[in-house]
């Protein structure tokens, strides 16, 4: 299991392929953007990997942005494939952000889950992360 972090200089038709498909494992309805829409200097992402042999197994992403109350991370798309789960590799591919969000000297790191996934919120409660309380609101098709 190696975890890593993609570079825009690994994308390839292959790997554009395997991140779509466990893509649509966490969100089959959603329109997916191409990895080099993604990895552009402008976006700010930390995009991480998990590979077992040259499968792409599991991914996450942090990205960053300064406003006036900090530096703040957000985490997105964290997905694993479903026959690796509970083999630690979402605990794997978090700590590898945190370590990246620490070495970029953030604030704060964010993240949303839906109240469905016990498994992802028992990961995220036992690495620190603590429920806000505030209301997330979104805005579509403006």
């Amino acid at each position: 299991m190696q975890i890593e972090i993609l570079r825009p200089s690994d994308l390839t038709p292959d790997v554009q392929n395997q991140v779509a498909a466990l893509y649509r494992q966490l969100n089959p309805d959603n329109v997916q953007r191409a990895l080099s829409e993604i990895l552009v200097p402008q976006n700010n992402v930390i995009f991480v990997i998990c590979k077992i042999d040259d499968a792409i197994v599991g991914t996450a992403l942090l990205s960053t942005y300064k406003v006036i109350s900090g530096y703040r991370g957000m985490v997105d798309d964290v997905v694993v494939d479903a026959t690796q789960r509970g083999k630690g590799i979402g605990r794997r591919l978090m700590e590898k952000l945190l370590e990246e969000g620490k070495k970029t000297g953030l604030d704060e790191i964010l993240l949303f889950t839906g109240h469905h996934r016990a498994p992802a919120i028992g990961l995220y409660t036992s690495m620190g992360f603590e429920l806000r309380n505030s209301g997330l609101y979104s805005l579509k098709d403006f």
